[in-house]
């Protein structure tokens, strides 16, 4: 019997070509994703005749990288999308559950907004939501579904948490800037029946790095001046920092003020730079005096986050050394993004770990590891744990 350690609380599944075109009606089935080879031979991610991605991009963990992604899924690590397989791979790194974000619908569920057609893009939530529940049927103690929203509808979010809920879903996939998609802001009394439903469902609800307008991406005429892979790599780390953005706007919106049990999970941001968020939110929040304003606050930011917020970490070597009490123990989740391109993969997993929490007490570690993942999502444990 593998011995588990890890409940990893990012990653990814890789989608199947024709997990749209099989499942949505057939007059519907033109204008859904789904791949095919371009003229150089590469397999793309298609809707109409516009290519969306490369297939393989987001599967390069441990046969490739962003150069030289997989062209096919047999090019791929199974476990990138064949749930046994992950489950063999998880087996084999101590890692008992995994939670899972898609990839083809973006990160905060926005690309299906280029859909325009409001019952199209339901339907493309719907498929989505469904087939990851029978994904995760492989073994559903394990590997853990979130639910895709279409957060364009508030009336079919909120009916979407409670079907999915129904079907086991353990969280809620939500974008952290919804005034870049022409919604509300987080705080608009809009967004409360949502906020309502997670409650009630008891579901923490992820803001996962990308979840805003991707419309900028990578800028060629930078690409062209620095390389596209610096380019890359200097969007990749601002969209930590637009999670941090997210942030304050949660943590001074009166959402966890009027729904104190909510949960909010900042998903593939890392949390070093959350203790100059927390001082300097606080830090102003007295400073200007927001209480006369809202007394509906009544404790500073800082103790909103260590009441509803979480953090997830990967790579991050300094701050498990040094920074865990500034971010709180009980906040602060650990992830693997497998099999993104960044994701720590095979033996990396625990090199990382034992570098960054070695010198932690053993309770700390199995807390950031595993107690505090398994409180949040409801994890069915292994029998011996």
């Amino acid at each position: 019997m593998p011995q588990y350690h890890i409940i990893d609380v990012d990653t990814h599944v890789t989608e199947r070509g024709d997990l749209w075109t099989s499942r949505v009606p057939e007059r519907m089935r033109d204008k859904v994703p789904y791949v095919a080879k371009n003229k150089r031979g590469r397999v793309m991610w298609y809707i109409g005749d516009t290519a969306i991605a490369r297939l393989g991009f987001n599967a390069t963990a441990g046969v490739g990288d962003m150069m030289n992604p997989p062209n096919d899924y047999d090019d791929m690590h199974p476990g990138a999308w064949d749930a046994h397989e992950r489950l063999k791979y998880m087996d084999q790194y101590g890692i008992w559950a995994m939670v899972m974000y898609p990839n083809v619908g973006g990160f905060g569920n926005q690309a299906f907004l280029k859909l325009k057609d409001p019952e199209l893009m339901l339907t493309c939530v719907q498929v989505y939501n469904d087939w990851q529940t029978e994904w995760a049927s492989a073994d559903p103690r394990r590997l853990l579904a979130i639910t895709s929203l279409p957060f364009w509808d508030i009336d079919q979010s909120v009916a979407e948490v409670y079907r999915c809920a129904k079907k086991g879903h353990k969280g809620i996939l939500f974008t952290g800037d919804p005034q870049s998609h022409g919604q509300p802001f987080l705080g608009d009394p809009h967004w409360d029946p949502l906020w309502q439903a997670a409650c009630e469902c008891d579901l923490p609800i992820s803001f996962h790095i990308g979840s805003g307008n991707m419309e900028g991406g990578l800028v060629r005429e930078k690409s062209e001046v620095v390389g596209k892979m610096a380019a890359f790599t200097e969007l990749s780390v601002e969209f930590f920092m637009r999670n941090g953005v997210q942030l304050t706007d949660l943590l001074l919106s009166g959402v966890l003020a009027k729904f104190p049990s909510i949960k909010f999970v900042s998903v593939e941001s890392g949390i070093g730079w959350i203790p100059f968020v927390l001082e300097a939110l606080d830090y102003q929040f007295e400073g200007n005096s927001v209480r006369k304003q809202r007394p509906d606050l009544a404790m500073p930011p800082s103790e909103y986050f260590k009441k509803n917020v979480y953090g997830c970490y990967w790579f991050e070597q300094v701050a498990p050394k040094k920074l865990i009490d500034a971010v709180g123990v009980d906040n602060i989740l650990f992830e693997t993004d497998f099999p993104h391109p960044t994701s720590l993969f095979g033996d990396e997993i625990q090199s990382r770990i034992s570098e960054g929490l070695g010198d932690c007490d053993p309770e700390i570690k199995e807390k950031i590891l595993w107690s505090n993942a398994a409180e949040l999502y409801k994890v069915d444990l292994p029998p011996e744990q």
